[in-house]
């Protein structure tokens, strides 16, 4: 994973992209889009290098929720900012437009697609975490997605 920062119109956040090339593609397609204004003419910023203090290894990375378990709108940290809410309300609703809702069925249908026994077509839905580690060995690519409540309006 490289750590992009990114920037339009003044406005800086971060990203995370499998490599180069992935937010060549994404930026390319119009996936990616400032959180503060929605613009989607997004580039990448001067960033300055990370460097470690010490020897000590890196903290073991937090493991992703999965769809099944609602992310809460308020942690540690306090509470969610509203243009983290606001993009996911986007995600959530982009998702429902475009991919099929497959219930807690999704292991199974994520499967028949991945064996060409159903239709190619992106899905959404429930599953345990051991069901998508189950997925992810056999091959079968799957994301998590913090569901937030859908945007008012």
């Amino acid at each position: 994973m490289i750590h992009y920062q990114l920037c339009h119109d003044q406005h800086e956040f971060d990203g995370w992209f499998k490599n180069s090339a992935a937010f060549d593609a994404q930026a390319e397609r119009g996936l990616v889009e400032c959180p503060t204004c929605g613009d989607k003419r997004v580039t990448r910023a001067l960033m300055a290098p990370s460097l470690g203090k010490g020897l000590a290894p890196p903290p073991p990375a937090p493991s992703a929720p999965t769809p099944a378990t609602p992310p809460p709108t308020v942690g540690a940290a306090g509470p969610m900012p509203d243009h983290v809410r606001a993009m996911l309300q986007r995600i959530r609703a982009e998702v429902g437009r475009s991919c099929d809702y497959v219930g807690p069925g999704f292991a199974e249908e994520a499967r028949k697609i991945h064996r060409g026994e159903s239709e190619r077509r992106g899905i959404y839905g429930e599953t345990t975490p051991e069901q998508a580690d189950s997925l992810a060995d056999e091959g079968i690519e799957v994301a998590s997605i913090p569901w937030v409540p859908r945007a008012e309006g």
